[in-house]
C-alpha cells in the first residue's frame, strides 16, 4: 500500500491537468482562427449592437421573450381545449399583474369569439373550485351568463345600513385581491361585443318617437369605456367616463340601467353591467390610483384666473352637481348654493345608505372643491336671495336645480293622525338627519316590533320600506296594482323581498283609524282591487270590487311621489312653469323665461331619475359654455363681486349678543348677514345649533340688514333649546337658513280701524315684527300681551322693544298686559280684554277690529280662532313650530284645513306660517304637536334635562 506526501500532487490529477493544457491551447487556436471568418464577425456585431440596445431599453429582451411566450400561448389556443396545468399557469400569469400579465389579457381581448369560449370553458372546468363564480359560467357564456357583483346575503344585510350590492370589489371581502377583483371585471367586460351601431350609448330609435329607447343620458362612451377595461386601461376607462359624467360612482348605483343603458344591450337575456363597471372605475382608483388631490394637482382655481365669468348653480343634487363640475372643469368660477346644511340634494336626503352612501357624494364635493368650485349652504334662492340678486352680485348665468320635493297625500280620512307621514320626512329624519344614531337629536317614530305599512310602488317606497325593516318594523308594502306593475327597480324589489319585506297588492287606502286618546293610527282600510283596462302609462288601472279590508298598522309610510316645491315660482314671477308647477324650458334646450337662467332634474322634469337630472345639468353647461360678451375688466369685475357675494353666504353665524331675558327665556343676536339682508316680518329661519344637532323653526324677533344681525328668542323647552340656551357669545351655530315662509300680509286700514294681536308668552317676540310693520304702514295696533306671572316678563320696560315702540307710535299703538295669576296687568288670558271687546261691537277704544293675528301656544291660538269665529273676525294663526327641513320637502307640517266642505293639507312652511285661523281643524292639528312627545322626554333624560 502506497502513500503520498502531502507535498506531493496525486497522478491523476497531474494527468487531468496536462490534458485539460493541451485542449485548452487547441481551442485557442481555433477560435483565433474561426474570429478571421465573415459569419464570426457578422455574430459579434450583432452582439454588440444588443448590448447597446438592452443598455438602452433593458425592457426589450424580456419583450422578446414575452413574445415568444403568447405565441406558445396562442399555440395552445389552437388546441381542442386547454388542459387543466396549462389553464392554471395562464391564470397564475395574469394574477401576476406584470408586463407579461398585460400582454396576455390584452391578447386574449383581442381574440376571436370560439377562443375566448374556449378560455371561459377551460376557467369553469380548472377554477371554479377556486372560484365559484366560475361555476358554470361557460354555459351560454356571453350571452347568458356573467360574473355577478358581491351582494350581501339578506339575514346580514337586513339588521344594518352597510352597502347591500358592494360591487366587484365586494368580493374583497371574502379575502380575494384586488387583481382578482379586476379580472373579474375583465371577466364581464370579455362578454362585450364592441357593437358598431352603440345601443347602449345612443339608444335605439322607435319609429314615431321622438327620444330613442334607452341608452345613456350623460352620454358615456361605453363601447370605449368597455374596450379600454378589455385592455386592462383602468385609469383611462375612469377619466373617458368623467369627461362626460363626474359622477359615475353616484350613477353607477342609482341609476336604473335596466331601463337606459342595459336595457337596449344586445345580450338580452343577460346584459352586460355596465352600472356595476361604471361604479367600480372611482372606487378601484381610491385603492390602487391616485388620491384626488394628487389627479388634480396644479389645477388653477378659476377664481384666481378670473377670465370667464361667474356661473351660479342653485341645489346641489345630481343635476347641480354635474354642472358645476363640468363648468368648473372648463375654467369657470362656480358657487353652488344649497338649501339644506349638507350636500347632496334627494342623494343624500332620499336615497339610504345602504344603496348610496354618503362618501360617494363627498366624492363628488371634493373634485368639484379641488376644481375651485365653491359651495354655501343654508342658502334657499327664492327666499335667501333671488335670481336678480345673484345676477346684481356678478353671477353671469344660472343654473336651477331645485327638484321636486313637495310630498304627494291621498287626502283620505284619517290621514291627519299621528304615525302617518310621508316618505320623504321618513327618510330625512333618517338619512340626512341621521336620527338612527344615538348621537343625533332628531327623533324618529318609533318602528321595533311595529306594523309598518309602505303605501306605493316605487323607488321610494322600496328605500323607505326597507330603512324601516332595518329599524326592526315589520313592514309590508301596499301597492294598488300588482307585482308586475310595480314602477320600482326589479333590483331594488328582489333586494326588499330578500330581506323579509310583505307585499300586498291590488290593495289600497281608503281611510284610516286612529285612537281617540293618543290619535295615532291603529288601523287601516284598505279597498280590494282588481285590474281593468290599460290607463294613459300603459298599465292596467286599479278597479274597485267593492270589497275592503280593515288590518291593524301603527305607522304608515305615504310614499307616492313628489311635485314641484313653488318656492321658486312664487319669488320669481316672470319664471314660467307647468300646470304641475315645474319649471318651463325651451325645446331643445335647458333655457327658462328668464334669460341666461337655465334648469334641468326634476325642478324642470318633475320627478324622475338621478340620471335624466344629471343628463339635464351636462346639457345646460353645454349650453353656458359659448361666447362671452364681457371685456377682460368686466369679468375680473363680476368675479370680485361674485366671489365677495360667496364669501358673505360662508360666513358663521356667530353669537355676538345674548341677553337673558325671563324664566328660561333667552334673546340670541347672531351674525346673520344674508337672512338679515331679505328678512320680512312674519317669516322664520330654520335652525340647527351643531353638526348633530336636529332642524327646529324659529320665528324672527327682529333683524338689522346694515350690521348683518338677525335676533332669535329661544324658550328652553326641549333638549335642542334647553342646550341651545347654553351656548355663549363666540359661539356659532352649524346653520341657519332663512328667511322662510311666507312674510305677513300687510292691508292699509282706515284710521278708525285696528289690527289686534294676542301674544302668549314667547309669542311677543313674533308678534314684534309684525305690528311694527303695520304701524310702518300707519295701522293702529291693539297689542294684547300674555304672561304667566310677572317673573316672566320681558321687553315691557320703557327701554325694551315694546316701550320704543309706544314711545315712537304714541296713540297709534295701545298695549294690554295680562297675566294668568293677575300680578301683572290684567288677571287672566290674552283672549279676556279680546272676547270684550268683540262683546262691544268689535271695536277697541271706538276703532273695528279689522283683524287679529295670533302667535303664541298652540291651545291659546285656538281659543283665539274658537272666539272670533262666530263674530266673522278674520283671524291669523302663525303655526311654524312642528317642521323638520322647513322648506316644504318632509311634509311634516302638514295642517289639516276646510275648504268648501273638505279637508284639505295645506303646510305651515309652504302656505304659511300664516295661515286662516277660522279654517285650521284644530281637533285634527294639535295632536300633531305631540307626534314625538316620547322620544323628546328620553332625550332629555338621556341628557340629564328631564
Amino acid at each position: 500500500m502506497s502513500t503520498v506526501s502531502p507535498q506531493e500532487p496525486p497522478r491523476d490529477e497531474l494527468i487531468r491537468y496536462a490534458r485539460s493544457t493541451s485542449t485548452l491551447a487547441a481551442t485557442r487556436s481555433e477560435l483565433a482562427q474561426l474570429e478571421q471568418t465573415q459569419a464570426v464577425e457578422l455574430f459579434n456585431k450583432q452582439l454588440e449592437l444588443l448590448k447597446k440596445r438592452l443598455l438602452s431599453d433593458p425592457k426589450s429582451l424580456r419583450t422578446t421573450f414575452v413574445a415568444d411566450g403568447v405565441t406558445a400561448i396562442a399555440w395552445e389556443f389552437q388546441q381542442e381545449e386547454l388542459g387543466a396545468a396549462f389553464t392554471k399557469t395562464l391564470w397564475e400569469l395574469l394574477v401576476r399583474d406584470d408586463e407579461m400579465s398585460t400582454v396576455l389579457l390584452r391578447f386574449i381581448w383581442a381574440m376571436p369569439l370560439k377562443f375566448k369560449r374556449k378560455f371561459i370553458k377551460a376557467i369553469d372546468d380548472h377554477l371554479s373550485d377556486r372560484y365559484p363564480m366560475f361555476k358554470g359560467l361557460s354555459e351560454g357564456w356571453p350571452g347568458e351568463t356573467f360574473i355577478p357583483p358581491y351582494i350581501r346575503p339578506p339575514e346580514e344585510r337586513s339588521t344594518d345600513f352597510e352597502l347591500v350590492n358592494t360591487g366587484y370589489l365586494g368580493y374583497r371581502a371574502l379575502g380575494y385581491s384586488t387583481r382578482e377583483v379586476e379580472l373579474f371585471v375583465w371577466l364581464e367586460v370579455l362578454r362585450d361585443k364592441q357593437c358598431t351601431d352603440k345601443p347602449c350609448e345612443l339608444g335605439v330609435l322607435i319609429h314615431g318617437k321622438s327620444e330613442p329607447k334607452g341608452g345613456c343620458p350623460v352620454k358615456i362612451h361605453i363601447p370605449e369605456m368597455l374596450d379600454l377595461l378589455g385592455q386592462g386601461k383602468f385609469r383611462q376607462a375612469l377619466e373617458l367616463i368623467e369627461g362626460c359624467n363626474p359622477l359615475p360612482n353616484v350613477t353607477g348605483r342609482v341609476c336604473p340601467q335596466e331601463l337606459q343603458c342595459q336595457g337596449v344591450c344586445t345580450h338580452t337575456k343577460r346584459p352586460i353591467e355596465i352600472g356595476q363597471l361604471e361604479w367600480f372605475l372611482p372606487e378601484h382608483e381610491k385603492l390602487v390610483g391616485l388620491s384626488p388631490e394628487e389627479r388634480f394637482a396644479g389645477v388653477v382655481s378659476p377664481w384666481a384666473m378670473a377670465d370667464k365669468p361667474p356661473i351660479a348653480v342653485v341645489g346641489s343634487g345630481p343635476s347641480g352637481l354635474i354642472n358645476a363640475y363640468l363648468l368648473a372643469a372648463e375654467g369657470y368660477p362656480v358657487t353652488v348654493f344649497e338649501a339644506f346644511h349638507e350636500l347632496g340634494g334627494v342623494l343624500r336626503y332620499g336615497i339610504p345608505e345602504f344603496r348610496l352612501p354618503n362618501t360617494l357624494i363627498d366624492d363628488v364635493v371634493q373634485k368639484i372643491t379641488l376644481l375651485g368650485g365653491r359651495f354655501v349652504k343654508n342658502f334657499v334662492v327664492g327666499k335667501t336671495a333671488t335670481l336678480d340678486d345673484l345676477k346684481t352680485n356678478g353671477f353671469w348665468k344660472i343654473f336651477v336645480g331645485t327638484g321636486a320635493g313637495l310630498p304627494t297625500f291621498m287626502n283620505v280620512p284619517g290621514e291627519h293622525l299621528l304615525g302617518v307621514m310621508s316618505a320623504n320626512e321618513f327618510l330625512t329624519r333618517v338619512n340626512l338627519m341621521r336620527a338612527i344614531d344615538d348621537k343625533y337629536e332628531t327623533p324618529v317614530p318609533d318602528t321595533k316590533g311595529k306594523e309598518v305599512f309602505v303605501i306605493g310602488g316605487g323607488n321610494t317606497a322600496m328605500d323607505a320600506a326597507r330603512t324601516a325593516k332595518r329599524l326592526g318594523a315589520n313592514v309590508t308594502i301596499v301597492y294598488r296594482r300588482t307585482k308586475a306593475e310595480m314602477p320600482a327597480r326589479v333590483e331594488e324589489l328582489h333586494h326588499a323581498l330578500e330581506e323579509g319585506i310583505n307585499l300586498a297588492v291590488l290593495r289600497a287606502p281608503s281611510e284610516f283609524i286612529g285612537d281617540e286618546k293618543t290619535h295615532f293610527v291603529t288601523h287601516a282600510v284598505l279597498d280590494v282591487n282588481e285590474l281593468g283596462p290599460a290607463d294613459k302609462s300603459g298599465r292596467r288601472a286599479p278597479v274597485k270590487t267593492g270589497k275592503t279590508e280593515r288590518v291593524p298598522v301603527d305607522l304608515v309610510i305615504m310614499a307616492l311621489g313628489n311635485t314641484a316645491n313653488p318656492i321658486m315660482k312664487e319669488a320669481e314671477p316672470s319664471l314660467k312653469t307647468s300646470k304641475w308647477g315645474t319649471i318651463e324650458i325651451d325645446q331643445g334646450t335647458q333655457l327658462t323665461s328668464i334669460p341666461d337662467v337655465y334648469s334641468g332634474g326634476d325642478a324642470a322634469r318633475g320627478g324622475s331619475t338621478a340620471i335624466r337630472a344629471a343628463g339635464d345639468g351636462q346639457a345646460a353647461a353645454r349650453q353656458i359654455v359659448g361666447e362671452i360678451p364681457f371685456s377682460p375688466a368686466e369679468i375680473k369685475h363680476r368675479v370680485e363681486k361674485a366671489a365677495r357675494y360667496t364669501e358673505l353666504g360662508q360666513v358663521k353665524q356667530t353669537i355676538v349678543d345674548k341677553v337673558e331675558l325671563a324664566g328660561g327665556i333667552v334673546e340670541f343676536k347672531v351674525r346673520a348677514p344674508m337672512v338679515a339682508r331679505s328678512a320680512l316680518a312674519g317669516q322664520f329661519v330654520r335652525v340647527l345649533a351643531w353638526d348633530d344637532g336636529e332642524l327646529i323653526p324659529l320665528t324672527l324677533a327682529d333683524w338689522d340688514a346694515e350690521a348683518g344681525t338677525i335676533d332669535l328668542v329661544i324658550q328652553g323647552m326641549g333638549t335642542s333649546t334647553l342646550l341651545m340656551n347654553k351656548m355663549a357669545i363666540g359661539d356659532a351655530f352649524a346653520g341657519i337658513a332663512g328667511p322662510l315662509g311666507k312674510a305677513s300680509e300687510l292691508h292699509k286700514y282706515a284710521d278708525d280701524e285696528t289690527v289686534v294681536f294676542t301674544a302668549g308668552g314667547v309669542g311677543l317676540p313674533p308678534v314684534y315684527p309684525i305690528a311694527r310693520a303695520h304701524l310702518e304702514l300707519g295701522n293702529h295696533v291693539t297689542l294684547i300681551s300674555g304672561f304667566r306671572s310677572a317673573n316672566l316678563l320681558f321687553w315691557t320696560e320703557a327701554d325694551e322693544r315694546v316701550g320704543l315702540l309706544k314711545a315712537k307710535y304714541g296713540d297709534q299703538l295701545d298695549v294690554i298686559y295680562t297675566s294668568n295669576d293677575g300680578t301683572f296687568g290684567i288677571k287672566g288670558f290674552v283672549t279676556g280684554p279680546l272676547e270684550e271687546m268683540l262683546k262691544a261691537g268689535k271695536v277697541s277704544k271706538g276703532r273695528k277690529i279689522a283683524e287679529v293675528i295670533t302667535i303664541g301656544p298652540p291651545m291659546m291660538m285656538r281659543a283665539v280662532c274658537d272666539l272670533t269665529k262666530p263674530y266673522g273676525v278674520k283671524t291669523v294663526a302663525s303655526l311654524n313650530s312642528i317642521m323638520v327641513d322647513a322648506t316644504g320637502m318632509c311634509g311634516a307640517c302638514m295642517v289639516p284645513v276646510m275648504i268648501d266642505g273638505k279637508l284639505v293639507r295645506k303646510h305651515a312652511c309652504i302656505d304659511g306660517p300664516e295661515i286662516d285661523g277660522h279654517i285650521i281643524d284644530w281637533d285634527k292639528f294639535l295632536p300633531r304637536f305631540g307626534t314625538f312627545k316620547v322620544q323628546e322626554q328620553r332625550s332629555r333624560e338621556a341628557h340629564g334635562l328631564a
